[in-house]
């Protein structure tokens, strides 16, 4: 909490010796058995009152020897719940590592890195982080030199461990943040052998997560003591303030409906959550060819790409992050206006962690997600998961964005005060051609060549000739669908669009049901439907013609599969051999066999 911050939390699956929310009053950071200097070092950062994981926490890990299990949302604390305890811990004099934190992102660790470093600068203690992506040799040196507290990732620490450059037989507490997410990205491993590497009994292990996963609930029976447990008691799992819509759109329309959502916006800085790395490029290229200032982040990047992006990011030059799900955990960026899940995740759990960032400090924010039509059951199952309600949004339309950016434009028109120099430059052609028309009719052309991006597009749906058109099939039924290739915006694997609702399986023709569609040569086979496309006709609007080459490309297209249907040629029966019917003849001698005949020679 920040100066009348107020931070709403959710309710999590109940675990044992849970403290619940106090009811009465939360008390100040000065009122709870803080040190000194990391008192002053708060106060310095501007916070007065702690939030309500760091108030129930703080009294159960402050100069105590425990282990501890932590439950609350995304966004409420939870790095200052377990810093300030464990620097309260830490002996500056001391140059072994006393303190071990893992975390399931480089960007969390580098933040985790900086709030210890900003609680713990009146102590002289500072955090050594380390990560995949950063040089071995300036880890090397680090841990070589001593550090009390270090920060990273569970792969690069078990190599540090293995190689015997970390050492933790003075390790006084580890921490695990964000434990769900770990183990969700495949951490398991690296996580449990970290734990095994620690001799029991000598550390005390805290642990922290915004859910309980059975896999979370595993690790924590398996290497948790005993633990004090502290959970968040709220009523949704994500804060009120956040305005959740999602739009309906095939999943080929994505791109210029997400182009529509950013331009309606007042103030866009937001970030934009895809399903794969390639689906990130693809877009960012898309967006920023149309004039964004948008910037991508995901786990091909190097670690001085992800930091310079971040930075870009963080001072608004970039205004649209495009990002994968690793992301979504630890990117704390402040005023984060908009969420914008273009791909919804796999993992419904990770949409509650992508929208935690924006609506921050108590701040309102907006989650917006693109939704193909078959996905239209997983709106009830991410309202069942918060426990709050989406809205049905509509998607704004070229008319509406070009009012929206006339009206904003007008105070620059306005408050321009050089006018007077370009009536003075005017020829006397423009002066004329001027005089010819209404004053209305100059701010349209004005106002025309300054958004040719708006009036000079069209807002109409018209067929036209490619994998999602089935208006060349020769079957006459348009199934609706986006049947593009794998590639650009296609994001095919698990979460492309394949068209409206098709129906339970009991709605669908099954056996004998099928209606009968009759043979090859039982079906017409005449000209292809004519592909028609709009144009503009002069007095403006639009007409529909015939488009003479995309009819003659489906005929083509269809002719190589007509022609490979050959009607099979007809070959004359085969004569039947004459067969002479035997009749008995009494008279005639009786016939011998060959082998009667060498026996009896043999005899």
């Amino acid at each position: 909490k920040r100066n009348g911050c107020i931070l709403t939390t959710s309710s999590l699956v109940p675990v044992s010796e849970t403290v619940a929310t106090p009811s009465v009053s939360t008390p100040t950071f000065a009122e709870l058995n803080i040190n000194a200097k990391i008192l002053r070092a708060i106060q310095d950062l501007g916070y007065e009152s702690p939030s309500p994981i760091q108030a129930q926490a703080l009294p159960q890990l402050l100069g105590k020897s425990t282990d501890f299990l932590g439950l609350a949302a995304t966004g409420t604390g939870k790095t200052a719940a377990f810093s300030i305890p464990l620097l309260d811990q830490i002996d500056p004099a001391s140059r072994s590592v006393q303190g071990l934190v893992l975390c399931p992102t480089r960007e969390l660790a580098m933040q985790v890195t900086d709030q210890i470093n900003l609680l713990g600068k009146y102590l002289g203690v500072t955090a050594l982080p380390i990560y995949g992506g950063a040089s071995y040799n300036d880890q090397h040196r680090g841990l070589y030199r001593g550090t009390a507290i270090v920060v990273g990732t569970p792969g690069r620490i078990c190599d540090h461990i293995r190689q015997g450059t970390l050492k933790l037989d003075g390790l006084k507490v580890l921490i695990l943040d964000e434990a769900d997410e770990m183990i969700s990205m495949g951490f398991k491993d690296d996580l449990t052998s970290v734990l095994d590497s620690v001799p029991e009994g000598q550390a005390n292990t805290w642990l922290f997560s915004a859910t309980m996963s059975s896999d979370v609930r595993r690790v924590a029976d398996q290497y948790l003591k005993n633990p004090a447990s502290v959970q968040v008691n709220r009523t949704e799992m994500v804060p009120s303030s956040i305005e959740q819509i999602y739009y309906v759109t095939h999943e080929s329309n994505k791109p210029d409906v997400l182009c529509k959502l950013i331009d309606s916006a007042e103030d866009f800085y937001g970030l934009i959550f895809c399903q794969t790395k390639a689906l990130v490029s693809d877009l960012s290229s898309y967006l920023m060819d149309r004039g964004y200032r948008v910037d991508s982040l995901h786990g091909d990047k190097t670690q001085s790409a992800r930091e310079t992006t971040m930075k870009a990011f963080r001072d608004r030059k970039v205004k649209v992050l495009i990002c994968t799900d690793v992301a979504a955990r630890g990117l704390d960026v402040k005023d984060v206006t908009h969420v914008i899940n273009y791909s919804i995740p796999r993992e419904l759990d990770s949409y509650v962690h992508r929208i935690g960032r924006t609506a921050r400090c108590g701040k309102s924010g907006v989650a917006m997600s693109l939704i193909a039509p078959r996905q239209r059951n997983m709106i009830s199952q991410i309202e069942r998961l918060t426990k709050s309600t989406l809205e049905a949004g509509t998607i704004p339309t070229r008319r509406e964005l070009g009012k929206k950016k006339v009206s904003s434009f007008l105070p620059k028109f306005q408050e321009q005060e050089h006018f007077s120099r370009a009536i003075e430059s005017m020829s006397d052609e423009w002066k004329a051609a001027i005089a010819t028309m209404t004053p209305e009719e100059v701010a349209g052309r004005f106002l025309t060549l300054n958004f040719t991006d708006i009036f000079n597009e069209k807002d109409i749906e018209v067929k036209t000739l490619g994998f999602n058109d089935s208006s060349t099939s020769d079957r006459g039924s348009d199934r609706g669908g986006d049947r593009r290739p794998r590639g650009r915006f296609g994001d095919r694997d698990r979460g492309g669009d394949r068209g409206g609702d098709r129906g339970g399986y009991s709605d669908r023709p099954r056996g004998g049901d099928r209606p009968d569609r009759g043979g090859y040569n039982d079906r017409p086979r005449g000209e292809r439907p004519e592909i028609r496309r709009a144009v503009p006709v002069e007095g403006g609007g639009q007409g529909i013609i015939r488009d003479e080459a995309a009819s003659h490309a489906a005929r083509e297209y269809r002719a190589p599969k007509a022609a490979g249907f050959k009607k099979k040629e007809e070959k004359p029966a085969l004569a039947k051999p004459a067969f002479k019917k035997r009749t008995f003849d009494p008279s005639a001698e009786p016939k011998v066999s060959a082998g009667k005949v060498r026996r009896e020679k043999r005899s």
